[in-house]
């Protein structure tokens, strides 16, 4: 009985200097479970001795629990540059008596905030501010520990949405940050993000800084965390918050990463989304805006179509990039190459006049073709690069309007197609004569 009681003590005393750590330095950034035989290679690489380590940051014991009688001393806690460490020596121990420590102080701030409702004051304003404090430092501890505990988020939503403070969204996003530095795909704390964002757009409408930060949030964790659609969803999200200056330079800014990521569909995804709020809202505002201002966003759209093509010449094989093109040349031809309900005559004809769709058609093909070749059949990459050539050609058939595709079949036979689908789709060449009758 004794020996659970200590075991229960030093948990509670592991548990306080967590905490304590946590209030010591506010900017801490990343977080991360450790073995305990990697602190002596962190302290010598960072030139500290556990001798000498700051017992702030060091913490030295001889066990946790009655089963560890070991001598050698431990390192639980290690803290340095804004970096935090925990041991996963404690994990269990330490999250157990975050969540009980956690769950006491939400019935108690739940109680006296329904005797509240009923009497009027259920405590000095001090004793009131106490719990709040008390409970969100402990929900702060229990979510480090387990990131998806809804209860621990909900109550911190409460007490912030009851304060309505700047300073306390602020410090939300910068715990929700911590724990996807080591939980980049929990979609509590992406959840948690979107509801801070929308509460602080609530109270103020520059939302500039924050869309900033959050865009290379989610590029960082990006680099670490491949194909993570939670976070380019929640970038795709913040588009909406976005002024057109904005998206346009999020997509100058977001071209460099995908030529570094030309396999991350979820980066070109982004920027298609990009590409229709702009043409969303072009749309709304066409009766105010000038010629010149739709012709820039014809040619935006000609240079996504140029650079795509770049890259598909470059990285061979890559069906995200061929995808991607789908998308580009689909709203080119559906929004400048017939009727739209959204656009006014004046900007169709003006738009329709400015474009040459033969001289779109001579360039996919043109494309087609130099994608096609086989140049070396040791490697797939060659081999896919054709196959999806042929995919878009024939796809490029069912999607072009049909007062046009007597150009495009006309264009077509400059490519020997039949040649081309059946060295690329031997076991669909059957569907050859489907899609070209």
């Amino acid at each position: 009985m004794n020996e659970e009681s200590n075991s229960k003590g030093i948990a509670m005393d592991l548990l306080q200097h967590f905490e304590d750590i946590l209030e010591s330095d506010p900017l801490i950034d990343e977080l991360g479970f450790i073995h305990p035989s990697q602190f002596d290679l962190l302290n010598e690489e960072s030139g500290i001795s556990c001798n000498s380590f700051d017992e702030a940051n060091c913490q030295s014991t001889d066990k946790i629990l009655s089963e560890q009688s070991s001598k050698q001393e431990n390192v639980y806690f290690w803290n340095k540059d804004h970096k935090l460490g925990i041991s996963t020596h404690i994990l269990l121990p330490l999250y157990k008596d975050a969540k009980h420590s956690f769950l006491t102080a939400l019935k108690r701030y739940k109680t006296c905030s329904n005797q509240s409702n009923k009497d009027g004051d259920c405590l000095p304003a001090s004793s009131s501010c106490d719990l709040e404090s008390l409970l969100m430092r402990h929900s702060r501890s229990l979510l480090l520990l387990s990131c998806d505990f809804m209860t621990a988020w909900n109550s911190r939503k409460l007490v912030v949405s009851k304060k309505k403070q700047h300073s306390m969204f602020l410090n939300e996003l910068i715990l929700s940050g911590l724990v996807l530095s080591y939980s980049p795909k929990s979609e509590q704390a992406w959840n948690h993000r979107r509801w801070v964002i929308k509460s602080i757009s609530a109270i103020s409408s520059n939302l500039k800084d924050i869309l900033e930060k959050e865009s290379e949030l989610v590029e960082k964790i990006a680099e670490r965390s491949k194909m993570n659609y939670r976070a380019w969803n929640h970038r795709c999200w913040l588009i909406s918050y976005m002024t057109r200056e904005q998206v346009i330079d999020e997509l100058k800014k977001s071209r460099s990463w995908a030529e570094l990521h030309v396999a991350d569909n979820c980066c070109f995804h982004y920027r298609s989304q990009l590409m229709l709020k702009i043409m969303k809202d072009s749309s709304c505002l066409v009766e105010t805006v000038s010629f010149s201002h739709m012709v820039d966003i014809d040619k935006a759209w000609k240079d996504e179509l140029d650079w795509n093509g770049t890259l598909i010449k470059r990285y061979v094989g890559r069906e995200a990039l061929w995808l991607y093109r789908r998308f580009i040349s689909s709203c080119w031809i559906n929004h400048f190459l017939t009727d739209s309900g959204d656009a006014s005559h004046h900007f169709k004809e003006s738009i329709t006049n400015y474009h040459d769709f033969g001289t779109f058609l001579k360039k996919e093909l043109c494309l087609i073709d130099y994608c096609s070749t086989v140049v070396d059949n040791e490697f797939g990459d060659f081999e896919a690069q054709a196959m999806h050539s042929a995919s878009y050609l024939l796809w490029l058939k069912v999607k072009v309007p049909k007062p046009l595709e007597n150009e495009l079949l006309e264009k077509m036979r400059v490519i020997e197609l039949k040649t081309l689908v059946e060295k690329s789709y031997p076991e669909r060449s059957s569907l050859f004569n489907y899609f070209m009758s």
